[in-house]
């Protein structure tokens, strides 16, 4: 092959998880920022529902891709890359947690009060919108991601994984090391103790629901003045 053909760039968004794990075995290095841009927000989320705090988790996922490069040669695709590297996540967050003395007692999680509560579905897609509902959609992301900070760490790693990532109660179960009923049960406890914290912090806000300010409410002032205008000349 010429040395031409050799200068020829690779597409890497083109390839799969195991073309791009093969290319780096090869000693492609390229191919392994691209795993990472692939897997990089789930296995973040997954770090942080652990971890609970922002700059440990992103630390948390540095050790876990050196780890990872490490041992790719050990990835036999028996599970997909993503799972494999979710695992290695895992590990490494638990690992800190133990050297740290905090880890909570999970059976005592589980033994916690339940109820038949369901959190609010909140839509997940947003068509084209004004700054003012932009801004409380933010708002509203803000409030989730604190109370989900509030929940038992056993409860915040199984709604993440399963809300969030959507990963199957079977994938959840099999990477936490726990049964699916189990999933299921902190899932359910999660989202009950979501609701209750989402309300005590949107009681105080109700009053400013549907805003209408700004723009929206001098547009429609001027069209019913405009319209009153039109009327009393007629």
């Amino acid at each position: 092959m010429s040395a031409h053909a050799h200068a020829v760039p690779v597409d890497y968004a083109a390839l799969d998880d195991h073309a791009l794990v093969t290319l780096v075995r090869a000693g492609h290095r390229e191919a392994f920022r691209h795993i990472m841009q692939r897997c990089n927000q789930r296995l973040y989320r997954v770090a942080r529902a652990v971890i609970g705090e922002d700059s440990e988790a992103e630390d948390v996922l540095q050790e876990s891709y050196m780890r990872a490069y490490d041992k790719l040669d050990s990835f036999r695709g028996d599970s997909t890359l993503l799972t494999w590297l979710t695992s290695i996540v895992l590990n490494e967050a638990r690992g800190r947690l133990r050297k740290r003395h905090t880890m909570v007692g999970l059976e005592q999680v589980d033994a916690a009060p339940d109820d038949t509560h369901q959190i609010v579905q909140f839509p997940s897609k947003f068509g084209s919108e004004d700054p003012a509902a932009a801004a409380a959609r933010m708002q509203i992301r803000h409030l989730l991601e604190d109370a989900i900070d509030e929940l038992p760490r056993a409860f915040r790693t199984v709604y993440m994984m399963r809300e969030v990532e959507e990963c199957s109660v079977e994938e959840t179960a099999s990477l936490l090391t726990i049964k699916p009923e189990t999933v299921k049960t902190r899932l359910h406890r999660a989202r009950r103790l979501l609701r209750t914290s989402l309300q005590g912090s949107l009681a105080g806000t109700m009053g400013e629901v549907f805003p209408f300010m700004g723009q929206r409410c001098a547009r429609v002032a001027d069209a019913v003045m405009a319209r009153l205008e039109a009327e009393q000349s007629t």
